[in-house]
């Protein structure tokens, strides 16, 4: 049950009271000063009503929230739509599963984020088990230099070996301990690439386009954190877990939760 302290109940009494009187008065009355005494008789009758009523105000915020969710999710989608070549077919990027799935499940992450390394394990349920999924990995190191560093060493990676991306990035996300230069390096090591080529990517022009383009996608769509997800033309912020991720990808394939 909604409970509201009392500074906040007068607040919602001087909104609601307002916009009550906007919506019921005429034209011309909406336009002329009400004195003060006339205020608070108004205010009075509307906080009676309210107190009466609690939940009008229960109505009224779940109304609010609705209709910031519908603005958040149109804003998204014309933002996906605005970015949708640098989003599903950069040439930054990593691709895994289907090139040509009828659907794209974007996902942003940080090697150092222990959500994304609890959530790798959705991605790759889903990649196994739908051969009509496109899969799409775009670094996005926001938590420190040791991001930075392994995200940097992950992009030299797929640009020596995109084929051998896929284990290294299982091997450093489900790693223990800080996710940075040396670590990457290790894992890159441990798995066979030419290190001396390595480093020199490293430094390369593309490394740093590649993240630049990841960080610029990520401030349009309005992602403050990782996990976040792009799928289909749908965006979502934290790890939410499989089965609304599957979801995700079976509404923006047939149009419902189970296709």
């Amino acid at each position: 049950m909604m409970t509201l302290s009392p500074r906040a109940l007068t607040r919602a009494v001087a909104l609601v009271g307002a916009a009550l009187l906007t919506l019921s008065l005429p034209h011309a009355l909406r336009a002329a000063e009400f004195s003060a005494p006339q205020r608070g008789e108004i205010e009075k009758i509307v906080h009676d009503y309210l107190v009466a009523h609690p939940e009008v105000l229960q109505e009224a915020m779940a109304e609010l929230e609705k209709r910031q969710a519908s603005a958040e999710n149109e804003k998204h989608l014309a933002a996906v739509k605005q970015n949708a070549t640098a989003l599903f077919s950069s040439p930054n990027q990593v691709t895994l599963g289907n090139p040509k799935g009828n659907v794209t499940f974007v996902e942003f992450f940080d090697y150092n984020c222990g959500y994304c390394k609890h959530a790798m394990g959705d991605m790759i349920t889903l990649l196994k088990d739908d051969p009509k999924l496109k899969v799409v990995l775009k670094e996005f190191p926001v938590l420190g230099p040791g991001s930075v560093e392994a995200a940097q060493v992950a992009v030299a990676v797929r640009m020596q070996a995109p084929k051998k991306y896929l284990e290294f990035h299982q091997k450093l996300l489900g790693g223990r301990g800080q996710a940075n230069k040396a670590a990457a390096l290790a894992v890159a090591k441990e798995i066979g690439l030419n290190m001396t080529q390595l480093e020199k990517d490293m430094t390369s022009p593309e490394v740093k386009t590649t993240l630049q383009e990841n960080f610029k996608l990520a401030e349009a769509l309005g992602m403050n954190g990782t996990p976040s997800y792009v799928i289909g033309d749908n965006v979502i912020v934290g790890a939410v877990g499989l089965d609304a991720l599957r979801e995700k990808v079976n509404t923006s394939r047939c149009g419902k939760a189970s296709c």
